[in-house]
């Protein structure tokens, strides 16, 4: 992969791929690793890269990879070391600035409170409500990411919006 195709992909898919990242690792640092880990890989994988279809589906897909292979490996050094790993899971993603109107305020705690109900979801179900709402891929493309079936996609949009629904109800 030549320096102008890989400038390419990081200025049309780096905000959607950075957003991603961030609501996948659920921390900032993690997502900005996850970020330049994915572009690496992009880099070193070379001429062996060939993306046809769908660019930024194929950079997720690369990005859930790497994430899923450090969540292994940090498991299994747990189990060696007994060490435990604390995420900050109040990081703030979004910087608030300038005066703010109470329409506005009730907008972004309602959004807050849906993005920490999103957070706190196990894998299995944040992954693919993230991938369908956040980026709005089909559930052909996100069953081809986690190589799962279609049906088994459905399924975990589903229940993810039913749990979904059991934690916010009464709060928004």
């Amino acid at each position: 992969m030549k320096q102008e195709e890989l400038e390419f992909y990081m200025d049309a898919y780096g905000k959607d791929l950075f957003s991603f990242c961030c609501c996948v690792t659920r921390n900032r640092q993690e997502a900005d690793d996850l970020y330049q880990d994915t572009f690496l890989k992009v880099y070193e994988l070379g001429e062996k890269l060939v993306i046809t279809t769908n660019p930024k589906s194929y950079l997720m897909g690369i990005a859930l990879n790497l994430y899923r292979n450090y969540k292994r490996k940090l498991s299994v050094r747990q189990r060696i070391a007994g060490v435990s790993v604390s995420l900050d899971e109040n990081a703030e993603l979004i910087p608030m600035e300038g005066p703010l109107t109470e329409e506005v305020m009730i907008v972004r705690e309602e959004c807050r409170i849906v993005r920490e109900a999103v957070r706190k979801l196990p894998d299995k179900y944040r992954i693919p409500i993230l991938l369908f709402y956040m980026e709005e891929l089909s559930q052909a493309e996100i069953a081809a990411l986690l190589r799962i079936s279609e049906s088994a996609v459905k399924t975990r949009v589903h229940r993810a919006k039913k749990l979904l629904k059991e934690k916010l109800e009464g709060l928004i």
